[in-house]
């Protein structure tokens, strides 16, 4: 809920302890820096040879290592015994490689734990950095020398950066890009939305230890390396400069896609035939200017550049199918739906529309497809245009968590947007994030990339789950630290491994339901959901003996 509330103007009620922030990133090679004021008198600005402390960086370092090599990174757990677990999960609880990263958990990525050895580090870093460990890069020769006191040269921090291989890169990405939605960053987003990625950190000044040095570095979502500090703390640098540090960001070129989505387009009007410059269309991938003609006489015009293709079914009729990038999508739905006129509206309907699509797509051959259809989402034939793909870029990933999501031209409803009105809230002024908390309370504003795997509701798992939960709640009710989640579970296909349970977004990833053994788990995982809050929702075999006691309930019903 949190991270969708309204929020106020950060920078307005920060400590005023930060007169200047320097921000400095690496573009095509070259080192180029800024510093932002606000008010104080101003400081030299930082260069390629400025030396900085490390700070929490060193484990971004390691998760890249590790992710590029395969090393295993099992899921650190909390005993409730070190300090710097308060940072990491509860007692009791656990956390995977990506949460560890955005919340700077430490004790995760301990070089002892995970059992770096130099050697191997070595070779990898040489070989990604094409230069010896040494001079300006000997800080990065040993991992058990990585440590937040170590001073390293601003330049050099920005090349190691910019040497990650795409790969490991992107999986970085895709965990940091909670820090501006929960971690050091919260509530952020409405002025970054989703094109900072980046690991905080806090430390001191070099010349002046009892002084707070924060701060963040990591990459635009183009992929060119990014650091900034000042005088304060990670949290507070977010929250008293984020609306100047976006402001003050290099332009953010293309980035890659983070998926593709087929669509089959006109399904719900028979297509009689499609037409080009020199008559009727030939199967295959179109280029140029089309026609389709349907069979209740209306016709509409579009462009390809070879990402429409035409078919024809085993019935001989005509069919138009479209694979694009996510974003691509995006911006065709906001086309379609609605338009960039209003830009924070216009971000609003954009995270709407990549999350219906996440909650509601089929797989096929690795890609998400889903029908242009006004029973699902309507999908403009014709490119993006540059402002809609401009919107939907800015909110890559960005999807709303823990609530079914709908929207409509203008009729508004609970847990539905409607586009007439959130077009009226962004000319009074209201942000993205505020008219998406309006218009799903019981959402939050999340990724899609990170937290577990994308959603493939299983929908009969989801509706059976739902006629039986008013029995089990004469059981549950009487269950020490029961709590009815606010939404029901979704319930997701499990593509492999054991079936698991998302309690902080309120989802199970399982098989669909065909014994009785699919049943007890169903109910295992949701036992867990609803005893997040209580210790014997750690002890597995107390759930499993309550979930098959909440089986043969059903049976009995049955």
């Amino acid at each position: 809920m949190r991270r969708l509330l309204p929020v106020l103007l950060l920078a307005a009620c920060a400590p005023l302890t930060a007169a200047t922030l320097d921000v400095a990133w690496l573009r095509d090679g070259k080192f180029a820096s800024t510093q932002l004021h606000q008010g104080g008198t101003a400081m030299s600005m930082v260069d390629a040879d400025t030396e900085v402390p490390l700070g929490s960086l060193w484990k971004l370092f390691v998760y890249l290592y590790a992710v590029d090599t395969g090393l295993p990174m099992p899921d650190y757990h909390c005993t409730g015994r070190l300090p710097d677990e308060s940072y990491c999960c509860e007692a009791g609880g656990s956390v995977d490689r990506n949460a560890a990263l955005a919340q700077s958990c430490g004790l995760f990525f301990a070089p002892d734990r995970l059992m770096l050895s130099r050697a191997p580090w070595q070779r990898y870093w040489t070989g990604r950095l094409r230069a010896a460990l040494a001079g300006e890069f000997a800080w990065m020769a040993d991992p058990a020398q990585l440590s937040p006191g170590r001073i390293v040269r601003l330049g050099s921090l920005l090349r190691v950066l910019d040497a990650v291989s795409p790969a490991s890169r992107a999986e970085a990405e895709a965990a940091l890009l909670r820090v501006v939605l929960d971690g050091r960053g919260a509530d952020t987003v409405r002025w970054f939305g989703s094109r900072l990625r980046v690991k905080t950190f806090s430390w001191h000044q070099p010349a002046r230890p009892k002084e707070r040095l924060g701060g963040a570095a990591g990459w635009l979502a183009d992929g060119t390396p990014i650091w900034f500090a000042g005088s304060d703390t990670s949290s507070g640098i977010f929250q008293r400069w984020a609306p100047h540090l976006a402001a003050a960001l290099p332009p953010v070129g293309d980035a890659a896609d983070s998926g593709c989505v087929v669509v089959d387009f006109f399904t719900r009007y028979p297509v009689r035939g499609v037409r080009g410059p020199n008559g009727p269309a030939a199967p295959g991938p179109l280029n140029g200017r089309y026609v389709v003609e349907f069979e209740n006489g209306k016709r509409l015009a579009f462009r390809s550049t070879g990402e429409m293709t035409l078919a024809v079914d085993s019935g001989g009729r005509p069919r138009v199918q479209g694979r694009f990038g996510v974003n691509e999508y995006v911006g065709r739905v906001l086309d379609r739906e609605g338009n960039a006129a209003q830009p924070e509206a216009a971000k609003a309907l954009a995270v709407a529309a990549r999350t219906y699509l996440q909650q509601n797509a089929r797989l096929a051959a690795s890609c998400q497809q889903i029908n242009d259809s006004s029973a699902t989402q309507r999908v403009s034939p014709n490119p993006a245009s540059a402002g809609a793909l401009s919107i939907a870029r800015w909110t890559d990933r960005l999807v709303i968590e823990g609530t079914p999501v709908t929207y409509h031209r203008d009729s508004p409803a609970p847990g539905r947007l409607a586009w007439t009105q959130a077009v009226e809230e962004a000319r009074a002024g209201r942000w993205f994030d505020a008219i998406l908390a309006q218009a799903y309370p019981n959402g939050v504003l999340g990724t899609s990339a990170v937290g577990g795997q994308r959603c493939q509701r299983l929908h009969d798992n989801e509706e059976w789950l739902s006629r039986m939960l008013p029995r089990w709640e004469r059981v549950l009710g009487t269950q020490p630290g029961y709590e009815r989640p606010a939404q029901l579970p979704l319930v997701c296909a499990l593509a492999a491994g054991a079936p698991y349970s998302e309690q902080s977004r309120n989802r199970i990833f399982m098989r669909p339901l065909a014994t009785r053994e699919d049943r007890i788990t169903l109910a295992h995982e949701y036992v867990h959901i609803g005893l997040r809050r209580h210790p014997r929702g750690h002890d597995e075999a107390y759930v499993e003996q309550l979930a098959r006691r909440l089986a043969d309930l059903n049976l009995e019903r049955l």
